[in-house]
Order: structure tokens, then sequence, then C-alpha cells
């Protein structure tokens, strides 16, 4: 069976429930604050929950930070392709969650950012695997490392990009250099149409189409109205589940997770991102970003 793999970067976040963001210089008491393994750790608990075989192959540091992450992503069977960096810890990420559930971040680096191409070769890509790259990691120090290795793995790997905010912010030949090798992109809608600056989203897909390898596959989420596959010269809209929620952070990497696991156990695109919808909403009714649902637990929210 195919397995998803991960290159980025596992970190630790540490969520803070504010009643608003405060004023530069000012002052907010938070309501709230707890720790979670986060970053790569949600798409990769999102997968193995559905039912896939996951594999982290970013870097993970020594200290308390680093066991937490190793432990969240031992409790749900996911292997690690390295062992820990000896003398630094995994860095953490501060999230402020208001009331609305939305969420900003603050991120710090660490030992999660000292991969090579040598430690990166470890997850040994096969034909037929989904290979997840963020975004995030297309900044200095972890950029050059990873298009070295991955200009260098098999045909047949599928390539997927989860481009985060700043993918649209690089400079144009650093985008077309890593969208050469994308087979799938996965994105919100506001990071879709900030690569194709089109004034309306139903145009973006097949925008997008067109910047990845031939006969790729592109999915556009927008909330809790659902998402968009584009592939095969169509696209095909699935309608979301919508939730009041209560944190709505790591609901992308749930809906990314779930979909991947779901194409590595045989599924369509379409199905497979219906169940990746229902994930996403179940996520959000839960507080902290590694609570993706179980696969029973979406099998019975869509009976």
């Amino acid at each position: 069976m195919p397995r998803v793999l991960h290159t980025a970067q596992a970190l630790v976040d540490l969520v803070v429930e504010v009643p608003a963001l405060p004023p530069r210089g000012g002052n907010v008491n938070a309501a709230d604050a707890h720790r979670f393994a986060g970053g790569a750790v949600n798409i990769l608990v999102a997968a193995a929950r559905a039912g896939a075989e996951a594999v982290h192959g970013g870097a993970h540091g020594t200290g308390p930070n680093g066991d937490l992450v190793r432990e969240a992503l031992a409790a749900d069977g996911v292997a690690l392709a390295s062992g820990p960096i000896a003398d630094e810890d995994t860095a953490e990420c501060i999230v402020l969650v208001e009331p609305s559930a939305e969420r900003t971040f603050v991120t710090g680096y660490g030992a999660e950012r000292r991969i090579t191409a040598a430690s990166l070769s470890r997850l040994d890509p096969q034909p037929g695997d989904l290979l997840c790259l963020s975004g995030y990691s297309f900044f200095a120090p972890t950029r050059d490392p990873l298009l070295e290795w991955l200009e260098q793995i098999p045909r047949g790997v599928e390539v997927v990009l989860d481009p985060g905010a700043p993918f649209a912010s690089f400079d144009e030949e650093l985008r077309e250099r890593v969208l050469r090798l994308v087979t799938v992109w996965t994105s919100n809608a506001d990071e879709a149409l900030a690569l194709t600056d089109r004034d309306g989203l139903e145009d973006t897909p097949e925008a997008l189409h067109r910047r990845i390898r031939p006969g790729g596959v592109v999915i556009v989420r927008d909330g809790e109205r659902g998402c968009t596959v584009f592939h095969h010269g169509r696209g095909t809209s699935l309608p979301g589940f919508p939730q009041t929620p209560v944190d709505t952070n790591g609901a992308g990497d749930t809906h990314t997770g779930v979909l991947l696991a779901e194409r590595a156990l045989g599924a369509d695109w379409e199905t497979a991102a219906t169940r990746a919808n229902a994930a996403a909403a179940i996520k959000v009714t839960r507080r902290g970003p590694a609570t993706a649902p179980t696969r029973d637990e979406v099998d019975a929210f869509l009976a």
C-alpha cells in the first residue's frame, strides 16, 4: 500500500486562548493555554487515524519539545525516518486563538530545521507514495536541502504541496522550480487566490492546474462550504458539513491528512475529498491541533 510521507517541520504548538489580539505594546489575559505537538504532526496523525501508513522525514530535537513530538507520533503509529538531533530541541509555535476560532501564529526555529538531503533520503519514497511538502519549508535553511533531494526522487511519487500562506510571497523562480515537481496541490481558498491573482475562486483551481505537473490534481478548500477537486479538465464541487467551530487550528491539516490517506487506501479523489471534508468538520469542534477523528468516527459522521 502507498504510504503518506511528510518532509516538513514538526513543532510544539503553545495554544493560547485570548479574548482578542492585544494592541501593539499592549497586554491581554489568556483564558487558557496548552501545549500540543503540531505542524507536520497534524497531517501525519490524521493520515494514520484514517488507516494509512504514515512516516515523518523531518528533523526533531532532543529535549521536552522533541519528546512531545515523538510521543504524539508514536501514539498513532507514525514512524520516524531519522533519529533525533543530539544538541538542540524542537521549537515552539505560539498560537493565539480568538473566540471566533480564528488563530494567529508566531513560529520559532529549532532542531526541526536541521534537515539535509541525506536525512531526507531515509524516507526512501517509492512510486505511488504520497510525499507531502509544506510551503513553510521553502524558507532557509530547509529550502536548499529539500530542493536538492526533491529533484532526485523517483518518477511516480505523488508530490503533494500544502503551500501555506508564505508560498505566494516567494520569488517567481523558486515558485516555478517547486511547482514543476508538484502533482497534487491542496490549499485553502486564500492561498490559492494569492498565487493565481484571480478575482474569483471559481476560476482558481483550473489556473493552478496549469502550473503544476501535467496530469496532476488541484484541491482548493473553502471552509464550511467544502472544496473543489480539479483534474482531467474539470472541477467538482464537494459540499462541506457546517459546524459551530471552537478551534480551527489544524482543520486544514486534518483535511490534507485524511485526503492523502484515502488516496493511499485506493479511493478516487472525489471520495477522498468528501471524507476529508467530514474529518475537518469534526476537527473544528475539538480544541487542539492534532485532534483529527478516527476512521470509525468519520464513518459514523457520514452515516
